[in-house]
């Protein structure tokens, strides 16, 4: 690479600091005390992030009379409930392809469900007042490369032929730049509905005092260290104390499962994200983007950005990293040697944007299972439920899953339960060194069909027969 150029990218990082822009707020809520001592409650909810917190919320809705308590390990919305890109999308299935591909015949029971979902957070972010900068603005798949632009075109034409298309709109290269002025847009389609925008962490602490007001004790730096079968109900040990009930639900994702036997389901694949300055208005006009919708692109290896409410600009993705053995550690969420790469794709973007500045720099671990989307399950006799997996689009998805864990613990057969992707699971993964190697090939694979013109190897396709999937 051309000095000049290393120059260009590396000087716009000079000031980033290496912490999650969202988390960085001084309007952050103090920490709820942790939980000392001995107790009971109806349902013990473990984990603090979107999973535990729209569990714990929605069984106070259904049941005010439930006593429910929410014990996390740090602080609510620390892991990747407040590092991520703040899309919150519709789709239940890590969007249409996966879902079409896994699911064809319960495809259009879950888009519904999908859509009925994503309208009930807007609800309940108007009727609990969450200050979370919730924006219903659509989303574009943008492509970047002639071969994209005819594959989305593909796409647009066999999901208008399934009766899919509802609210999506194919646009050519002048209509895309219409939308959001980059010299790399060739096409794109606009899906009007299915996606808002939010401030992730803030959700997270909304939802949080939501629950507050609902009755819900939330307990922080209180780990569940050890789940066990006690009388009718259930024990778990923490720190300082033990809280018996009668039924649990494990919102844990990424974090090793308090039931075993799940854990071979997820590994943590590490994402990192960047953020701008804020855009002056001629900055901002130079880019257009004047409907603020949340974009990605449609390489393997792919971008996903967005504005925030004070015109940031989110660059995130590209770069998927599989740590060695699959433990999640605090030294992961900061890589100088990859916030390189992303920054000098910003510039090829949007190169009219030169000499804007990049303020924070993090990364944080995705529950990432076989099939790119969510799968639930219960033990100890039912009294158990969890729902992890949820590969990268866990911001809306996981209001659904905690629908479907207060199912599965009430006994329930619903529309939800019935469903093939609720009732089976992924593949596990293999043990080490298996797994390492599978996912470094499969993301080496993945980056020459960027460079080929989307033409996938062998191995590629092999997975794709076998259901595997895998991207930044």
């Amino acid at each position: 690479m051309a000095p000049s150029a290393m120059s260009r990218w590396t000087k716009s990082l000079s000031e980033a600091r290496p912490v999650s822009y969202w988390l960085d707020d001084p309007g952050r809520p103090a920490p709820e005390p942790a939980l000392t001592g001995a107790g009971t409650c109806d349902l013990l909810v473990v984990g603090g992030g979107y999973s535990g917190l729209w569990t714990a919320l929605l069984a106070k809705e259904r049941d005010p009379a439930r006593d429910v308590v929410l014990v996390e390990g740090r602080e609510v919305g620390w892991a990747a409930s407040g590092r991520n890109g703040g899309f919150c999308a519709a789709s239940l299935t890590h969007g249409l392809p996966n879902g079409l591909a896994r699911w064809p015949d319960e495809i259009h029971t879950l888009q519904r469900l999908g859509a009925r979902n994503l309208d009930a957070i807007e609800e309940t972010v108007a009727r609990h007042s969450l200050d979370c900068d919730f924006e219903r603005t659509g989303g574009i798949d943008v492509a970047t490369e002639p071969y994209q632009a005819r594959e989305l075109k593909g796409w647009y034409d066999r999901i208008r032929a399934e009766g899919l298309a509802d609210g999506v709109e194919y646009l050519d290269t002048e209509a895309v730049r219409e939308q959001v002025d980059s010299p790399a847009f060739r096409a794109g389609l606009y899906d009007r509905r299915g996606m808002a925008m939010l401030h992730p962490a803030r959700l997270a602490w909304e939802l949080k005092r939501a629950c507050l007001d609902l009755g819900v004790r939330v307990h922080e730096h209180t780990p569940a260290l050890t789940l066990k079968p006690y009388g009718a109900g259930m024990t778990v040990r923490t720190p300082y104390g033990r809280i018996r009930a009668r039924t649990v639900a494990l919102g844990t994702n990424v974090f090793p499962n308090l039931v075993r036997r799940v854990r071979p389901y997820t590994v943590p694949v590490y994402d990192y994200a960047l953020m701008t300055e804020p855009l002056t208005a001629d900055r901002l006009a130079s880019v257009g983007w004047k409907n603020r919708q949340g974009l990605g692109d449609s390489a393997n290896q792919f971008h996903y950005f967005r504005l925030s409410a004070d015109n940031r600009i989110l660059w995130g993705g590209y770069d998927a990293v599989y740590p060695y053995g699959g433990r999640v550690r605090a030294e992961h969420d900061d890589r100088p040697e990859t916030y390189a790469k992303p920054a000098e794709h910003f510039f090829t973007c949007f190169p009219q944007l030169e000499g804007v500045r990049f303020t924070h720099a993090w990364g944080g671990a995705i529950d990432t299972c076989s099939r790119f989307s969510a799968f639930f399950g219960t033990a100890h006799a039912g009294r158990v439920a969890y729902a992890a997996g949820y590969t990268g689009l866990g911001v809306g998805a996981t209001r659904f899953g905690a629908e479907v864990m207060l199912d599965l613990l009430a006994g329930e057969r619903t529309e939800r339960t019935e469903l093939e992707m609720v009732r089976r699971k992924p593949l596990p993964f293999p043990p080490e060194p298996f797994a390492w190697t599978g996912i470094a090939l499969t993301k080496w694979s993945l980056a020459r069909a960027d460079a080929r013109g989307g033409r996938r190897n062998l191995w590629l396709r092999t997975m794709d027969r076998l259901g595997l999937g895998f991207d930044s």
